[in-house]
């Protein structure tokens, strides 16, 4: 059985989808009622991914897979980047922080709009100890303007230019195959699968 370090039942679903074929068990931390809540204070998406992984993992006694993602817009040098999910304060919402995205771009050109998606993916031991990471990015341009009902997060403002869609426009499966998590997953497996079945057989 393997843990997926969040309460975020659709980031749990996409790895469910590529776990399923393995005969590998995935489960949330909604499963676990003392899970703990593990404060992100490093200062990239690996160590805030690693913090995730190796936190829960000696808490549970469990395998936990550490998962960190951001989207980095490169007309505010970076930002949100790790501060994504709390972008607009400590009660931030997917609303507010787009809000406050599209204030900070309102001046900003169409061609100077570009931004990114990154996924870091952490695998830790019951012991703490780091046993695949990888990370994967996706790149795009921030509209003006919301776009789509699908997904999560800045998905309505992310558009992937050679489609001319947002995230929130295109279906599961066309995300999961561009997506800078389904690109982090797809080359974190084959290190999961190698650690985690050498070690637990």
């Amino acid at each position: 059985m393997l843990v997926l370090g969040t309460h975020n039942a659709k980031k749990a679903q996409e790895l469910r989808q590529l776990l399923t074929p393995h005969n590998i068990k995935l489960k949330s931390l909604d499963d676990f009622p003392t899970s703990i809540n593990v404060v992100e204070d490093g200062d990239s998406f690996q160590a805030n991914a690693e913090l995730k992984a190796r936190q829960q993992s000696m808490h549970l006694n469990q395998w936990v897979i550490g998962e960190d993602s951001g989207l980095c817009v490169d007309a505010l040098d970076g930002a949100p980047g790790i501060y994504s999910a709390r972008f607009s304060g400590a009660e931030a919402t997917d609303e507010s922080n787009n809000c406050l995205l599209l204030e900070q771009l309102q001046d900003v050109a169409a061609e100077k709009r570009s931004a990114f998606y990154v996924c870091h993916i952490s695998l830790s031991d019951p012991q703490g100890r780091i046993r695949a990471s990888c990370e994967a990015t996706c790149r795009g341009r921030i509209r003006r303007d919301p776009k789509g009902n699908l997904g999560f997060g800045y998905d309505p403002l992310f558009e992937i230019l050679e489609l001319h869609r947002t995230f929130a426009e295109l279906g599961p499966h066309v995300k999961g195959a561009l997506s800078h998590r389904g690109r982090a997953l797809r080359r974190f497996l084959p290190q999961l699968l190698q650690q985690y079945r050498s070690c637990v057989g």
